[in-house]
């Protein structure tokens, strides 16, 4: 059984694959991505079969039961669990990179003049070439290898594989002398490959020379994080994630990762492509890559081979891994992108529930405790990943948040399981989710969970999903001992609290009270003016008709506040509907009284004006506020 490297725990995250420095997790650990991969890690760990390579004696000589795993996304962060920083020789796995040099040197006719591009269904060290051509099958077996080793031009031309593997690693790679010492002397098949080579015609140098070259490509020393970065770099049209350098042409990044796809996996390429569908390469050290293009790239080292030379534990974990993320390039179609269209705190776009004073000094101390993300296009593995690691990212600092999937077209069920991955781990720290998901994307309805369910709920708009967000935030945030207003007396309504006591006590003695049951009408769209409503206990809610059908919410108001005011100030009908939300008690000024201050109290309609007027256009500005941002 494999042991865990001392210096990199499971679920580990590091943003520099390459460091010597122990990486740390800064977010909860392990994280849904590392948790998915240190369960294929689990999965695979206790495969003890295949036996690492003896036709080297070096290779022969190494710990059987390292494993590694590494999964890199084509933005630079790499995922890691096991021994991911041991080192070992490249080998085979050298060949693309090779290959990827010769063609930038030579160019692809150049190239294809010594090196075919098919599948050759012999061994990979099989002295053969195709018998019409004279040329090595695919530059993926060891004659093609060699080949493309003797076409790298330069005044050392070992030197410049040497740093084109560096620029892909992210970081100085260097040959393993012993090992490279142990291909040299046991290399007799490969030194004759070279000299059949030569005799053709296809290499046109010493054979020795070259294959010596081929030796030493084969004992760079890499670890399993660096192979990542390296198939990152794949993955990413060529340019290394990590270090924004381009190590390769976007054409001749999709030529290598063709050959890969049809000749890396000798001849079991045709169970990889079907069962994993990932262009790849091994090696006979023990190690494999695979590269999901503009996504991510995968890593994996255990020595133990198969009877293909390909890691036994590898090959498990990349197919693992391309079920549970559903990677195959065959249903991956569209190109990744990222997943979140916008984000932001409840404190920068409330929600339309317009608040107390109390509570809205609370919402602007404490706001950036809940966060709504806004999700869109197709939330595939690579988008999904990205807007779970910027979740998780700030999750130490929310108390909730909100997921708004409107936006979003397919759901891939690695995605979707992702974020139900993301709700169960969010728990434990005290934060609940909010899934905006009218249409059921991710399998639950408005009512499949349960208003005391600590994973959160659904909700049908961004809105409401947002004054959830803010009501945690106040019954987390309040000053002790207080509690939200939810009913006061006429003459402690904010509009006659700071008018002098007679004139309050004058202007209160005309208004009337009436209550209303929850969700009656309190006034229709396009109705007359029918008084100036001041809330003394309940919430009303102001709507609107959407172009979707729906109807929506303008503004939610409760104690404290007023409506009707803009009808009566310029004598317009209502042009939203008032629906009482709960059941309400409003003390309602009639138009007849409010008209009639202006010659029996003018001084008191005045005061009155000023304070509408100034309501009115707090209540807009609010109002504006949320709307703008929810377009």
């Amino acid at each position: 059984m494999s042991t865990i490297s001392p210096r990199v725990r499971p679920g580990t995250v590091v943003n520099a694959p390459y460091s010597d420095a122990v990486a740390e997790p800064n977010r909860i650990d392990p994280g849904v991505v590392a948790g998915i991969l240190d369960e294929v890690y689990a999965a695979c760990r206790d495969d003890t079969s295949g036996a690492p390579a003896d036709y080297i004696p070096e290779l022969a000589a190494v710990a059987p039961d390292s494993f590694g795993l590494c999964l890199a996304t084509a933005d630079g962060l790499v995922y890691r669990v096991g021994d991911t920083d041991v080192g070992f020789t490249i080998q085979s796995i050298s060949k693309p990179f090779t290959y990827a040099l010769a063609l930038a040197d030579r160019g692809l006719d150049e190239v294809a003049r010594h090196i075919d591009v098919e599948p050759s269904g012999e061994p990979f060290n099989e002295i053969a070439l195709e018998p019409d051509t004279q040329r090595p099958s695919n530059p993926m077996i060891n004659s093609g290898a060699i080949t493309a080793a003797s076409l790298i031009e330069g005044p050392d031309e070992f030197e410049r594989v040497r740093d084109c593997y560096s620029r892909f690693a992210g970081r100085e790679l260097r040959v393993n002398d012993a090992v490279y010492q142990s291909e040299s002397r046991t290399g007799y098949r490969n030194r004759a490959i070279g000299y059949m080579l030569r005799s053709v015609g296809i290499i046109d140098v010493d054979p020795d020379a070259v294959v010596d070259r081929y030796f030493r490509q084969c004992s760079i020393e890499v670890t399993c994080a660096d192979l990542a970065v390296m198939a990152a770099t794949l993955a990413d049209n060529g340019v290394n994630p990590a270090t924004h350098e381009r190590a390769l042409s976007t054409a001749l990044t999709e030529r290598v990762l063709s050959v890969m796809t049809t000749c890396g996996m000798y001849n079991a390429a045709g169970d990889w492509v079907t069962t994993v569908g990932l262009p790849a390469k091994s090696g006979v050290g023990g190690g494999i890559i695979a590269v999901l293009p503009g996504q991510l790239g995968i890593s994996v080292y255990s020595p133990r081979l198969d009877g293909q030379g390909n890691s036994v534990r590898g090959v498990a974990a990349c197919r693992e891994l391309s079920r549970r993320l559903e990677l195959h390039f065959c249903h991956v179609t569209r190109s990744a992108r990222t997943a979140i269209r916008a984000e932001h705190s409840v404190s920068e776009l409330p929600s339309r529930m317009r608040r107390s004073p109390d509570d809205a000094a609370v919402l602007a101390a404490h706001g950036d405790r809940a966060r709504v993300y806004e999700l869109h296009g197709d939330l595939l593995f690579s988008g999904a990943e990205r807007a779970v690691r910027a979740i998780e990212a700030a999750s130490g600092e929310l108390d909730a948040l909100a997921i708004d999937l409107r936006r979003v077209g397919e759901v891939s069920v690695a995605a979707r399981g992702m974020l139900d991955m993301l709700q169960a781990e969010l728990v434990p720290a005290g934060v609940r989710v909010a899934l905006v998901d009218p249409d059921a994307k991710l399998g639950h309805d408005v009512s499949s969970l349960r208003p005391d369910d600590p994973r959160g709920r659904v909700f049908i708009d961004r809105d409401t999903a947002t004054e959830w967000c803010e009501d945690i935030v106040l019954a987390r945030h309040r000053p002790p001992g207080t509690h939200p207003t939810t009913s006061i007396a006429l003459d402690e309504h904010p509009l006659l609290a700071e008018l002098d006591p007679g004139d309050r006590a004058r202007l209160a003695a005309d208004f009337g009270e009436r209550t209303f049951a929850r969700g009656e009408t309190i006034a229709e769209r396009g109705d007359q003016r029918s008084g100036l409503y001041l809330i003394l206990d309940g919430r009303v809610r102001l709507t609107f008709p959407g172009t979707d059908g729906r109807t929506h919410r303008l503004v939610t108001l409760s104690a404290g506040m007023s409506f009707g005011e803009i009808p009566m100030l310029v004598g317009k009908p209502f042009v939203n509907a008032v629906i009482a939300e709960t059941p309400v008690w409003v003390a309602v000024l009639s138009p007849a009284v409010f008209d009639s201050l202006t010659e029996v109290h003018p001084k008191l309609k005045l005061a009155l004006l000023q304070r509408l007027a100034a309501g009115a256009y707090a209540q807009m500005e609010a109002t504006v506020r949320t709307i703008s941002g929810s377009h």
